[in-house]
């Protein structure tokens, strides 16, 4: 039997594998690969996490100044002082119009039925109160500054008195943690 040069080289070149080095140069961009892409979707996965935190912070706020502005769009008298769920005491003539609630009367005659907005220090919330419940509501939570309303010119300079021709400012500042 004789073996010819063209099939010995035929079986030489079909039968030829990786070598142990060519494996692992292999194996270890695959592996580095691997790596970059788990560590990108991580990456991805955090970030997602940071925006889905401040758009949820968003639309809370968005959600409590809709109802807040119907409310005032709606108003015979606005009041701005100092409030919680069981009192209102509105700042006086001749000091400035700043305070942690305000008090909405639809009607400008009828000063028993009222919607008053305040700020609960203690679990930093923004409630609505409705004088027909009587049950404070959650509006918004996550308010770090105290002073929220003010009652101010068309230049933003807080007044002394509760005359007409004002603007009613609204000043939220919220902060939630990520987690």
């Amino acid at each position: 039997m004789k073996i010819s040069l063209y099939s010995l080289c035929r079986a030489v070149r079909f039968s030829r594998a990786f070598t142990l080095t060519e494996m692992m140069v292999t194996m270890a961009i695959f592996g580095f690969v691997v790596i970059g892409v788990l560590g990108l979707h991580i990456f991805g996965l955090k970030l997602n996490k940071m925006v889905e935190v401040k758009l949820q912070a968003t639309e809370d706020s968005r959600r409590a100044l809709n109802q807040l502005v119907n409310d005032i769009h709606a108003a015979g008298v606005v009041k701005v002082g100092t409030g919680s769920a069981t009192s209102f005491t509105d700042a006086g003539f001749a000091s400035a119009q700043l305070g942690n609630a305000i008090q909405v009367y639809p009607i400008k005659t009828n000063t028993t039925k009222f919607v008053r907005y305040f700020l609960d220090p203690s679990s930093k919330q923004l409630m609505r109160l409705d004088s027909s419940s009587g049950t404070p509501t959650f509006v918004s939570g996550w308010v770090t500054n105290t002073q929220i309303f003010s009652s101010e010119d068309y230049r933003g300079v807080i007044l002394s008195n509760n005359l007409n021709n004002r603007v009613i400012g609204v000043d939220l500042e919220f902060y939630q943690l990520d987690n």
